[in-house]
């Protein structure tokens, strides 16, 4: 006995000492709260600073965002790097890059304003402003490199975050599965973004039930927790005089109360002053990062107290080592019950067993983006001996059937009011149909239907009707629609087109592609002017009245970043026609040919400058006496029919012949974010045989002046020009508003 007690008497200075030598395990929770929460980034850089190791992370929202990178191993300048990279625009709104679309793509998305399902002839609307596909694939990217860890306690600093069920409004740990997944469901803010799905239930942003896990964090463990918390304060009454702030105000009644107790389970507490900002100040984001730093260092002496206890940690990385290229060896998919693998491996155009890279894999991703036929593209990488699998898991839009609509008004067709039809697998699961019916001042129609088979040959059918009603300053002589007899100042030109198309096209890296098609057209061009009684009542109103047939075929490149306000890319697009038979309402057809090209470069050396430079030409090879498919520059406008050409200094159609050849340079000065002062000189030569004479080669017959201001819209570009020619000595004004259809 009397050895048991002096073993135990021994004992217990041993277990003192040790009880005293154990280094607290120390836990960070980050708040959520939007743009604000780069604030946890200059916090963290403080932390370092002190030399404060972490043991174990929790967030919310962007907390949860931030947290995870961190966890994952990224230090806080590396963070910070990262951020200030990021286009908070495109991150946020799902902007997929113009270059991950095809050239059917890229004229859907620009031409409508406002998109809404319309299953069943019932109007609904989407679950969120954003999917978050952008933001899933951001963490993706930056956590490959912890491979196949599903469980978020082995990650270099063990990590949960917090999610909301939308349907029971209960709270959501979530600390195992897809990393990315759960913080793109943690961070699905509501209303901005559409909610996650993970293990059958329907996750929102963790905001909702618990901004600040801070109990959560003591349970896993956590003995000494630094809290940064850059949730709102309650705001006083001057500044509660919109509807935002109050809704605001109410939603942070709850969370501010719950902080209270919150706070008290803090043991350092960070509030940096983010009273300034929003949650949608990414574009101040230095100024975030600085106020983070700043509320950390004014407790510097408690985090070096912190630090000096925890002197036996091992020092977090400073540097992650980044992979560059992967090798992916299979592929496997789930959630494609319409879409077959081979369409979805096209979009994604991997190869396997080749240096592929995560630039590569990005694109891919956006290409399925692109298609809008998926709400969600989640994946993961498998590692396996020599390659990896890459997973993909699809969550395909159940919607079928879209409304459109979009608004417009310029100077040659006035007023126009689209209402568009637009439905997806009508007959083959990859298929659309879309029907434009334009009201207004001129009514007009596109009819488009199109089978994508991805980089194979895809099929497309066209039908639309055109038309516009033009007053014209009649100087066109017998280069234009009349013979040089006809003396007249002016003359009213009603102009009606109806063209139908059948063709094919393949695409290669979504920005070339090459088609080929026959083609039917109609067009009807007349003047009440020149049919009205008078002295000259003799002369026919007629111009035209013909259907013309004919083969086509086409090459396009377009790598433009943007296609109203461009700031990078290169584009080509050659065109040629061949006309085989007509209705022939002048009696004289014979088969002719008409080919016409474009080129253009933009570039941006400057920051907020852009370069523009283009080239642009078209001629007949015969049939003489045909004039109304020849040249007919003047004008501004995109989408412009036929052989119409913009040219600035020129009303529409002042200028024409069967053979033209233009330049174009243009500056543009973005001033502040999508409102841009563009400077336009264009020069042209214009007229019947031009290439064929070599007067092509002399000084430009025509220029043309033009000074604008545009401004980037939801409803596309508006825009105000003011254009003059010297040769005419004449101005014009020409006005753009929304979306060209």
């Amino acid at each position: 006995m009397k050895k048991l007690l002096c073993c135990l008497f021994l004992l217990v200075p041993v277990l003192l000492f040790s009880q005293q030598s154990r280094e607290p395990k120390v836990g960070v929770v980050l708040s959520g709260g939007g743009a604000k929460g780069l604030a946890h980034i200059g916090a963290l850089k403080v932390l370092e600073e002190a030399g404060v190791k972490i043991d174990y992370i929790a967030g919310t929202s962007m907390g949860a965002i931030v947290g995870a990178l961190y966890s994952s191993g990224y230090n806080a300048a590396q963070l910070d790097s990262i951020f200030h990279d990021i286009n908070f625009n495109i991150l946020i709104q799902d902007d997929i890059p113009r270059s991950a679309k095809t050239f059917y793509e890229k004229e859907e998305n620009e031409k409508y304003a406002l998109t809404l399902p319309f299953d069943n002839f019932q109007i609904s609307f989407p679950s969120g402003l954003s999917r978050g596909q952008n933001i899933y694939n951001l963490v993706s990217r930056l956590t490959m490199h912890l491979g196949d860890v599903r469980d978020f306690s082995k990650m270099p600093i063990p990590f949960f975050c917090i999610a909301s069920n939308i349907e029971t409004g209960e709270q959501v740990l979530l600390d195992s599965g897809s990393l990315p997944k759960a913080v793109s469901a943690s961070g699905a803010i509501p209303s901005f973004f559409s909610p996650v799905r993970i293990d059958g239930e329907l996750l929102t942003d963790g905001g909702v039930t618990n901004n600040y896990p801070v109990q959560e964090l003591r349970d896993r463990g956590a003995e000494i927790i630094i809290g940064i918390d850059v949730q709102d304060t309650l705001m006083d009454r001057e500044e509660l005089k919109s509807a935002l702030n109050i809704l605001n105000q109410i939603g942070n009644f709850r969370t501010i109360r719950e902080m209270k107790d919150k706070i008290s389970l803090t043991d350092i507490y960070i509030k940096p002053d983010i009273r300034e900002f929003n949650i949608l100040s990414f574009d101040r984001g230095s100024a975030i990062i600085k106020s983070g730093e700043e509320a950390a260092a004014l407790k510097m002496d408690e985090l070096r107290a912190l630090a000096a206890k925890q002197t036996g940690k091992t020092k977090r990385p400073s540097q992650m080592a980044v992979v560059d290229t992967i090798n992916i060896g299979s592929l496997t998919i789930e959630g494609n019950n319409s879409y077959p693998r081979s369409y979805i491996m096209g979009k994604l155009r991997l190869k396997y067993n080749s240096n592929y890279t995560f630039q590569d894999l990005g694109y891919g991703i956006n290409n399925l983006t692109a298609t809008g036929n998926f709400n969600r593209i989640n994946y993961s990488l498998i590692s396996n001996e020599d390659a990896y699998t890459l997973a993909l898991q699809l969550e395909e839009s159940q919607n079928k059937t879209f409304l459109r609509l979009a608004l417009h008004y310029d100077n040659l067709y006035k007023s126009g009011a689209l209402i568009n039809l637009t439905r997806k697998s009508t007959f083959f699961t990859n298929d659309v149909a879309s029907f434009d019916f334009i009201l207004g001042d001129n009514f007009r129609y596109n009819f488009q239907y199109y089978i994508d088979k991805g980089y194979y040959w895809s099929v497309g059918i066209k039908s639309r009707y055109n038309s516009f009603h033009k007053g014209l300053d009649y100087d066109l002589t017998g280069n234009g629609l009349l013979s040089e007899d006809i003396r007249i100042n002016k003359i009213e030109v009603d102009y009606e087109d109806f063209t139908n198309q059948i063709y094919i096209e393949t695409l290669f890296r979504q920005i070339f592609s090459f088609g080929i098609g026959v083609e039917h057209k109609y067009l009807k061009i007349t003047s009440e002017t020149l049919g009205s009684a008078g002295p000259q009542a003799f002369i026919p109103s007629v111009f035209e009245d013909s259907n013309f047939y004919s083969t086509f075929g086409y090459l396009r490149l377009d790598s433009l970043d943007d296609k109203f306000f461009p700031k990078r890319g290169v584009y080509f697009d050659g065109d040629f026609h061949l006309y085989l038979f007509s209705s022939d309402y002048h009696k004289e057809f014979n088969q002719f040919s008409i080919s016409r090209g474009s080129l253009g470069y933009v570039v941006t050396p400057i920051k907020n400058i852009t370069a523009r430079i283009s080239s642009e030409t078209g001629f007949r090879i015969g049939q003489d006496g045909i004039n109304s498919l020849g040249f007919f520059l003047g004008g501004y406008g995109n989408n412009l029919i036929n052989n119409l050409i913009p040219f600035y200094g020129y009303d529409f159609l002042s200028i024409a012949g069967d053979s033209y050849i233009k330049g174009l340079v243009e500056l543009d000065l973005e001033i502040f974010p999508k409102n841009h002062v563009i400077g336009s000189a264009n020069f042209a030569n214009v007229e019947n045989d031009l290439f064929s004479t070599g007067e092509w080669f002399k000084k430009p017959s025509y220029s043309g002046y033009a000074l604008g201001y545009g401004i980037e819209t939801f409803m596309g570009p508006i825009e105000v020009k003011y254009s003059y020619s010297p040769e005419i000595k004449n101005s014009q004004w020409f006005f753009s508003l929304g979306f060209w259809f």
